[in-house]
């Protein structure tokens, strides 16, 4: 009786004081070196230990201590740089990243930049200047500027960048690839299956890669197709509702209207939308509409728009991850090669507003 005894002893008094990492490894019965490898989720120890490590530090109620480590020199926090008008897609993001920090032991700083300003490089440069900062996950148009991709290799910061593509641009460091264009494609393929010939594309007026992508999927489809690119149906503008309402009411009052549009995200398909009712245009049965990334502005509109469904949550969480296995590759603590590229294909959503086309 003396042993439970006295191992139930230790906790008590452990959970009346702050318990430490060796209290930690005492309880589990190994070393306080392999409780650190456990508690930063390094993959060199086994299941069965780190089981029984992760026990001990839910027994004594153990949390790691983040100033400590930063008073060692190791850098605690993951930064999500962006400059994006769309919410969803920056709370999506932040979802995901923030998931995957707590599953790696690190701490998120949000760090919203604007992205025209002549301030964006040197506010940059503050930034990771810190030795809080462990990692940047980049979003566009960060992820896609040279300019700060040079300045981030020449400090030595680990990096992961979310972009359009079919693969990454480079080995520079983690990135994930949206297949933008394999995704337009589907959904103008579509479209041209249900009978519509006239389909308008309600692009953005930048010529960063996402939109350039998806206007790509969209020209080839028509291409394989044997149908023209008219360029009065594609329709340059503003990643927002009231663009997309604006470009609606444009074509709709055209002699030869389209039968169907292809908006480059589901913000200006919801403004096509509110075009088409306030000209009492009937979606889908006069107007098939498709958007593109599955937002709530897809699920919330009605009829609820056909879309491609992008995972920002997960697509976040898989930068983030590999961010971490480069991070902790360069400070060799794992001797394992990381795998720093990993590519998307956003899924073909079909849902109410689009149809047969009218004949």
């Amino acid at each position: 009786m003396r042993g439970p005894q006295s191992q139930a002893h230790k906790v008590k008094r452990f959970q009346r004081m702050k318990a430490t990492i060796k209290d930690v490894a005492k309880l589990a019965g190994t070393s306080f070196k392999t409780v650190s490898r456990v508690i930063n989720h390094e993959n060199t120890v086994g299941e069965k230990l780190s089981a029984r490590v992760w026990a001990a530090a839910k027994e004594l109620n153990y949390q790691p201590n983040i100033s400590a480590r930063q008073m060692r020199g190791g850098a605690s926090f993951i930064a999500y740089i962006y400059d994006n008008p769309n919410s969803h897609y920056v709370i999506e993001m932040q979802n995901g990243i923030l998931q995957e920090c707590h599953n790696q032991g690190y701490e998120l700083l949000i760090h919203p930049i604007d992205f025209k300003s002549s301030n964006a490089v040197t506010e940059l440069e503050r930034l990771v200047s810190s030795s809080h900062i462990a990692g940047l996950v980049l979003t566009p148009p960060f992820s896609e500027s040279a300019e700060l991709i040079d300045l981030l290799l020449s400090r030595k910061m680990n990096f992961a960048r979310i972009v359009s593509g079919s693969s990454a641009p480079d080995t520079l460091g983690p990135c994930v690839f949206i297949d933008d264009c394999k995704a337009a494609y589907a959904i103008t393929d579509y479209l041209i299956k249900q009978g519509h010939r006239r389909i308008a594309y309600l692009g953005s007026a930048e010529t960063d890669p996402s939109s350039v992508e998806r206007l790509k999927g969209y020209t080839a489809a028509l291409a394989d197709h044997g149908i023209s690119n008219e360029e009065t149906l594609v329709l340059p503008g503003e990643y927002n509702f009231d663009s997309g309402a604006e470009r609606t009411n444009i074509l709709l009052s055209a002699d030869t209207p389209p039968t169907a549009i292809f908006a480059c995200n589901d913000e200006i398909a919801a403004g096509a939308l509110f075009a088409a009712r306030i000209k009492q245009v009937a979606v889908p049965e006069q107007l098939s509409i498709a958007g593109f990334e599955d937002s709530p502005f897809s699920r919330q509109s009605w009829p609820k728009l056909t879309t491609a469904h992008q995972s920002n949550t997960e697509i976040a969480a898989t930068a983030t991850r590999n961010l971490v296995q480069a991070i902790r590759a360069s400070r060799q603590e794992e001797t394992e090669d990381a795998e720093l590229q990993t590519g998307f294909v956003p899924k073909l959503v079909i849902r109410e507003s689009t149809c047969q086309a009218p004949e």
